[in-house]
């Protein structure tokens, strides 16, 4: 994640405007626009990670403008526009799970000291900016599943092991941050080294 999508640690924005009493589709385009999305991912014109991937190359002011179907919206018009322009098709799943067998055992396991890369890949990721070079502990180990940042790009699954990993507040707010506070982020293998 790279842009004004990774809004995680910002500040500026103020609080969210949740309301309870919402219709799911205040708007009737809105409920269509759901709907495209789910048919193109269903009929493999798109896959989760490339979907996610169109959103994230949005223009930050229409972004900020356009509300959360809006930003559907615009990934549906811009996969339909490079498939067109002849893009390569994203390899579509053979089940809904994104859960894969790999010939290796997880590198990680519960109680192991990580920090994350620290790294700013041009492409799709799903390492949030805030959490980047930070040092946290491996709280779950998941199965291997579908690699985000291959999948969007269309250079196949490659499937790499899940974790939760636990950072404290602090370590990824400063000392600012509410104490005795843990934060859990799911991330993929690639994205974590050991510590000493």
């Amino acid at each position: 994640m790279n842009g004004i999508h990774d809004m995680g640690g910002m500040h500026g924005f103020g609080a969210v405007d949740r309301r309870l009493d919402e219709a799911l589709f205040p708007e009737a385009w809105q409920g269509r626009v759901c709907a495209l999305a789910g048919y193109a991912m269903g009929a493999g014109l798109a896959n989760i990670d490339a979907f996610r991937h169109a959103i994230e190359r949005m223009p930050p002011d229409r972004y900020l403008s356009d509300g959360y179907y809006g930003r559907w919206l615009y990934a549906l018009e811009t996969l339909a526009r490079e498939r067109l322009d002849g893009d390569t098709l994203p390899e579509r799943p053979e089940t809904g799970s994104v859960t894969r067998e790999v010939d290796r055992a997880p590198r990680f396991a519960v109680g192991d000291e990580v920090r994350t890369w620290n790294r700013h890949p041009r492409g799709h990721t799903r390492l949030p900016g805030y959490a980047r070079g930070r040092r946290g502990v491996i709280a779950e180990v998941h199965p291997a599943c579908v690699y985000p940042d291959t999948n969007a790009a269309g250079r196949g699954e490659s499937p790499e092991y899940l974790y939760t990993v636990g950072f404290e507040s602090p370590v990824l707010w400063g000392d600012e941050a509410e104490a005795g506070t843990t934060v859990y982020i799911d991330l993929f293998e690639p994205y974590l080294e050991a510590l000493e």
